[in-house]
């Protein structure tokens, strides 16, 4: 790929990187988001999530259902991956979770936005501005 008259070559980012495909995506193949994941030059995490593209994603925990494959090497094919893989029950968000915490700073909770009671009144009515914005 060519950006700004310079050949980029992802495998030279070396950033941590988390890939999750979905076993059934048709808009995202399972196996192109895999080749695609194999690119890049730093340490990579793939993680393979049950079910189709939308549910595949948004398959929260509280729900239960589906299931994830995780495995820590990229060997050459997705199928191999595979065969290696460890299958979980449920969301693949907690492993996402867990690769995350182990790159990040201790957790904190939100600021708060404050309430209409405590002062806090909206800059705009509903639906804001950035609707009216060409």
């Amino acid at each position: 790929m060519m950006l700004g008259g310079q050949r980029l070559n992802i495998a030279k980012i070396k950033t941590p990187a988390f890939f999750q495909a979905a076993k059934e995506d048709h808009i995202a193949p399972a196996v192109s988001v895999y080749n695609g994941a194999k690119l890049f030059g730093g340490p990579v995490k793939f993680v393979l999530a049950g079910s189709g593209n939308i549910a595949g994603v948004i398959n929260p925990p509280a729900a239960g259902k589906y299931q994830h494959w995780t495995n820590d090497a990229l060997p050459a094919s997705l199928e191999e991956w595979h065969a290696g893989a460890t299958e979980h029950p449920g969301s693949w968000w907690p492993a996402w979770e867990v690769w995350l915490g182990q790159r990040s700073g201790e957790k904190v909770a939100p600021p708060s936005l404050g309430t209409l009671e405590s002062g806090y009144r909206p800059r705009r009515d509903a639906p804001g501005m950035y609707v009216l914005q060409r």
